[in-house]
């Protein structure tokens, strides 16, 4: 099949700032058989909806969907349901996306015995954190070995950012797990790999670029949200994810454990406070490495605001460990308190 028809699907909540440019980033795409654009609202209160059916009056593949239940696994399952398209293009509305985006996927989801396609996620920073966040996702203590956040990597992965599906497929897997408000992507790849032997293709000639959480509170409460979506996840495959999954709990639970007991039980003779020292140290060492390393990458392909110019390396390492440590903490806490949830207080879902 050269030229499948497509349906790109955008769940989409309070993206007044974003979703105009997404949607016509799509409409301006160069594939030739996009045949809808969804855009599914979760009772936005912003001029989202407005701005989603001012752009469905001059372009009739624009639709708005409803979604009440506001959260995107239930968005994505209902244009799943209205798709008339062969393939299913799960877009974000917090990327951007090169013109030959949708072009690429469908060659690439045409290998064989490929169930979903994708590119790998390119960082963009506007503001320090985001800089931060962009660099630390480079180092192996940012991304876990993870794939996917790799620019330069081709072949095959457990999971993809967003992705291209045959939408007869997600038919098939009943659509993404609605219990999962986060880590819908991850378990529904799991599900692809598990329950109709397919595999997952990440091409860097994909190409999309995410812009991070621009606060440290709004990352906190992301990567937070990101463990209890883990658990619900582990607990739906009987433990079966990536180790990465669940290594920030293991480690930041074991530092826990090790402070705990050697401050109030063993008077400091373990030195817990030299290893957490040395921890820390080595972080920083990590951070300052990547972001030095980096930094002519950072200045061309990540920095994107026009009106500042891009941070020194020192500074963007320095928000780097601040982010580190608010990612696997956060992580750690949604994880926790899941787990918590799940096997005290016997909470089947969210």
């Amino acid at each position: 099949m050269n030229n499948p028809s497509v349906t790109v699907g955008i769940p989409a909540y309070n993206e007044e700032d974003h979703i105009e440019r997404i949607i016509n980033e799509f409409i301006e795409n160069s594939y030739s058989n996009v045949i809808e654009i969804l855009v599914a609202d979760g009772q936005s209160t912003d001029r989202t909806r407005e701005i989603v059916e001012e752009i469905s009056k001059k372009d009739n593949r624009v639709k708005l969907i409803e979604n009440p239940d506001q959260f995107q696994s239930y968005g994505l399952n209902r244009m799943i349901a209205k798709a008339k398209g062969e393939i299913f293009v799960r877009a974000d509305a917090h990327c951007d996306y090169a013109r030959d985006y949708i072009e690429k996927c469908v060659e690439n989801l045409n290998r064989p015995n490929i169930k979903n396609a994708g590119g790998a996620a390119r960082f963009l920073a506007s503001n320090l954190v985001q800089a931060g966040t962009a660099i630390s996702v480079l180092s192996v203590m940012g991304n876990g070995g993870a794939k996917h956040y790799n620019p330069d990597y081709e072949g095959y992965s457990d999971t993809v950012p967003m992705g291209c599906f045959w939408t007869s497929d997600l038919r098939a897997l009943q659509g993404f797990k609605e219990s999962n408000y986060t880590n819908e992507d991850a378990e529904i790849n799991y599900r692809i790999r598990e329950n109709l032997k397919g595999k997952i293709y990440i091409s860097p000639d994909i190409k999309l670029w995410y812009y991070p959480r621009k606060r440290f509170h709004q990352l906190f409460m992301q990567y937070f949200r990101y463990g209890r979506g883990r658990v619900l996840t582990s607990n739906a495959h009987n433990g079966k994810i990536p180790f990465r999954s669940k290594a920030p709990f293991i480690f930041v639970g074991l530092m826990t454990i090790l402070l705990l007991v050697d401050q109030f039980l063993l008077n400091g003779l373990l030195g817990s406070i030299y290893i957490l020292s040395a921890v820390m140290f080595l972080l920083l060492l990590e951070v300052f490495r990547i972001s030095f390393k980096e930094k002519n990458y950072f200045k061309d392909e990540v920095w994107k605001n026009e009106s500042r110019e891009a941070p020194k390396p020192v500074f963007v390492a320095i928000s780097a460990f601040f982010v580190l440590v608010i990612m696997n903490t956060s992580h750690f806490m949604g994880y926790g308190y899941q787990i918590i949830k799940t096997k005290f207080f016997k909470a089947k879902g969210w």
